[in-house]
């Protein structure tokens, strides 16, 4: 029996909780183009024959500009102490840049087991690929360095042998059933959320979220109310969109995806309202879950 502990790192949009879920087989992290989809640290778990792999997915690396920002960034900072492993993940479809580099080498120092992903492989061609990797060797403390596309679930296996090579614990830190660490409402209020991203994309900016004010599971249909949070009025007619659309096909969207998680008939009500400039607000950040104290 191995077990051990594999943080999850890489800047925005690199294909980081694609990663995770295809590793898990399970739907642990939401994903949508928009960067800073990931706004906390979230334990996804991987159970077989012989071992069990805790991946800490965390928030993209970049610059704060607010407290939300200051507090993704902290978990950032938590996840990658006293871990077994780090996966650093690249976009392997672009350019390897100096900039790349440097961030690498920040957030990976002093670590001594790094396992370099990169990942989209399918977006790109081995021409275009081998000279990207011929720059890895400028980079600090790799161990390994494994090509995958997440997405498509191509070398993951591979991937899972090199992680396994590094991992010396052998206690079961989890039951064989779990997957995340993550409440039911809180994987249902992900959900909606990404759905929200998706159909907005560019018309709305970033700053939405999601709380869960329902959850009644007594009745034979389950029934949820949230609040998508928004930080200006002006945000409120493009997410409700027109007479209502927009909120609609969100909530059609989402509710499919939450009877698959719960296996029932979910009767979902969404509701939308403004705190405004809410990610600078320590309190409304905290009562959104989103707590330091919980890092």
């Amino acid at each position: 029996m191995k077990s051990g502990f594999v943080a999850i790192l890489g800047q925005p949009n690199v294909g980081k909780s694609t990663l995770l879920n295809s590793l898990l087989k399970e739907k642990v992290s939401i994903v949508s183009p928009k960067p800073q989809t990931t706004r906390n640290k979230i334990l996804g778990i991987y159970n077989d024959e012989d071992c069990q792999i805790v991946f800490i997915d965390t928030p993209g690396i970049h610059n704060s500009q607010n407290k939300l920002d200051e507090f993704m960034n902290k978990s950032i900072l938590v996840a990658k102490s006293d871990v077994d492993v780090v996966l650093y993940v690249i976009d392997g479809s672009k350019s390897i840049t100096k900039n790349t580099i440097e961030i690498l080498n920040k957030y990976t120092k002093n670590i001594q087991n790094i396992i370099l992903v990169v990942n989209k492989i399918d977006k790109t061609n081995y021409e275009k690929l081998y000279p990207e990797l011929a720059k890895c060797n400028q980079l600090e403390n790799i161990k390994d360095v494994v090509p995958v596309s997440a997405s498509k679930s191509k070398n993951l296996e591979e991937l899972l042998k090199v992680i396994k090579s590094y991992l010396n614990d052998n206690i079961k830190y989890f039951d064989q059933d779990i997957y995340t660490d993550q409440s039911i409402k809180t994987l249902v209020s992900e959900l909606i959320r990404e759905k929200a991203l998706w159909l907005l994309q560019d018309e709305l900016p970033h700053g939405i979220a999601v709380e869960i004010t329902k959850f009644d599971e007594e009745k034979p249909i389950i029934e949820i109310d949230a609040d998508i949070i928004l930080e200006k009025s002006s945000h409120k007619p493009i997410v409700i969109g027109k007479n209502g659309s927009m909120l609609k096909n969100i909530g059609i969207k989402a509710r499919n995806d939450i009877e698959k998680l719960l296996q029932k008939q979910v009767m979902l009500k969404l509701f939308v309202k403004v705190r405004e400039d809410w990610r600078n607000s320590a309190s409304t950040i905290k009562e959104l879950g989103y707590n330091s104290k919980d890092l």
